[in-house]
């Protein structure tokens, strides 16, 4: 487990009582309870999304935090829409002109695709700016005409000397754990950004111990925990070491007003009974290349099939091609072609390994459903390595009912289950996670899959995560399924016959089209 004591210790306030209900720890000295009480900041019809009550209390703290001239991390539970959170409180920036200069977020690369989905869906006024890929270098000029300027750490070192040139409205660290060494590279550079304000975004704004929870603090407020040597000496031995009890409410006061953290079950009231998040990820490097070099070759094959048989006839075909470069999106490991074994990179991978621990580290009971057992084999491994207890159930699972009991009874956090050892009525009501690794396009499999959580007999809210590729087959199909629920029975049903013809050429072009 990531988690440790000392991260329940440091956070034993995080319902946020110096905020909301009980004495302001602020340096001002003023009520925070009283003033964030009576805000209440509304946006005008250009943001697309309803904030619930909590997200509604998040926007009112954000407001409060840049009133007051105080930097913060908002820590709710990973599912709650931190980042819807954030854009409005971006949007209200913008809309009451307070936004003269652009924002800076800055990201793991997993996490850039979501970013710049949710901005044009829900704050399409904001205009965004991705510096990303060899490309962006043309870019760095039109980082002053944007409301929004997404990064990712890894090009933080590489673009320092354009990023520290600016001075941003606000700088926003989205997974902030990612500085939680102060020593670290990455860390020091963000330190000297420049900006107004100041945010941080994170599920686990500690993991091992109290050092990291300095680290994003003075990020955030240089000075605010005193320098690293003296934070250790007064709060992080006595508590670790000492478990001193005056010293943990010490820091815990002093944190509160500027942490703000709700989690799944404090806000079950406000939730649907299922919440359904589409987690966009960019294919990089080395899987970018293979997917366009598969595309490529099975595009030309796709086509002189087609005009020799005929679209009805060279089915068999299609699919090969869809398969090949749906494995592609999992994980090339799985993709039976010699290019393939030649990367060891995967970019969904890397992405379930970044938010399984931390849903672990919450509680989260976790289904994770693909219908490659290949793909469930390279999960499995990456459990091992981070020690995090599963079941298995695929084809091959002798004892199929105590893996079962095993995730029903809370023995293992984790269930990897293929879509045909599921079968029909599999009750799983455990689960309050359901994370669909390659989606299944046919939309009555992957709500059967999604139903084994969300059932009678489920007393929590259930969150449905589909990880999506970006600009690849796995996005277009979603696209395609919302306009012609045919072509999914068409391309999935493994059937030949009328139904192969929903499938247009148009829609084979875009099916098989260039990586955006």
């Amino acid at each position: 487990m990531r988690g440790s004591r000392a991260y329940e210790q440091s956070i034993r306030l995080s319902k946020n009582e110096a905020l909301f209900s009980g004495d302001c720890s602020c340096p001002v000295g003023h009520n925070c309870k009283h003033v964030v009480a009576v805000l209440f900041f509304v946006l005008d019809a250009n943001f697309n999304a309803e904030l619930r009550p909590y997200q509604q209390q998040g926007l009112n703290w954000l407001q409060f935090l840049r009133d007051y001239q105080f930097n913060g991390i908002l820590a709710d539970d990973m599912g709650l829409g931190k980042t819807v959170q954030t854009l409005a409180h971006l949007l209200l920036e913008k809309q009451s002109g307070r936004m003269e200069k652009p924002s800076l977020v800055i990201m793991p690369t997993s996490l850039v695709g979501n970013w710049r989905r949710e901005i044009e869906q829900f704050a399409p006024e904001l205009k965004v700016l991705v510096l990303h890929g060899s490309e962006r270098h043309g870019l760095f000029e039109k980082i002053t005409v944007h409301d929004v300027v997404l990064t990712t750490y890894p090009l933080l070192h590489r673009d320092q000397d354009i990023l520290l040139k600016e001075v941003f409205h606000y700088i926003i660290l989205d997974e902030a754990q990612y500085i939680k060494n102060p020593k670290s590279q990455t860390a020091q550079i963000a330190y000297k950004l420049k900006a107004n304000h100041r945010l941080a975004l994170t599920g686990t704004p500690m993991e091992n111990h109290l050092g990291e929870l300095w680290s994003i603090y003075h990020f955030l407020m240089p000075g605010f925990l005193n320098d690293l040597k003296r934070f250790q000496q007064l709060f992080r031995k006595p508590i670790e070491n000492d478990a001193d009890g005056e010293r943990q409410k010490q820091l815990n006061q002093r944190i509160a007003p500027f942490l703000l953290r709700r989690t799944k079950d404090e806000v079950l009231e406000d939730l649907p009974d299922k919440t359904e998040i589409i987690s966009t990820i960019t294919l990089q490097g080395e899987q970018r290349d293979l997917y366009e070099a598969v595309r490529l070759a099975m595009d030309e094959k796709v086509r002189k099939e087609v005009a020799n048989k005929g679209l009805a006839r060279s089915q068999i075909m299609i699919l090969d091609a869809l398969l090949k470069l749906r494995q592609t999106c999992c994980d090339p490991r799985i993709v039976s072609l010699p290019q393939a074994k030649k990367v060891n990179q995967s970019a969904k991978l890397t992405f379930l390994m970044e938010i399984l621990p931390e849903m672990v580290e919450e509680g989260r009971k976790i289904l994770v459903s693909s219908q490659f057992t290949k793909m469930l084999a390279l999960i499995e491994a990456e459990l091992k390595k981070e020690g995090i207890g599963y079941s298995k159930l695929t084809g091959q699972t002798r004892k199929r009912d105590e893996a079962i009991n095993n995730f029903q009874t809370g023995k293992v956090p984790v269930f990897l289950i293929s879509l045909k050892a599921g079968g029909v009525g599999l009750n799983l009501t455990a689960a309050d996670t359901v994370i669909h690794y390659d989606p299944w396009w046919n939309p009555a499999v992957e709500r059967q899959a999604t139903d084994r959580a969300h059932r009678i007999g489920q007393k929590k809210a259930v969150f449905v995560y589909k990880l999506v590729t970006e600009g690849t087959v796995e996005e277009k199909i979603i696209a395609l399924q919302q306009k012609k629920q045919a072509l999914a029975d068409a391309v999935y049903s493994g059937k030949a016959g009328e139904k192969a013809n929903s499938i247009s050429s148009e829609d084979l072009s875009d099916l098989l089209g260039v990586l955006n």
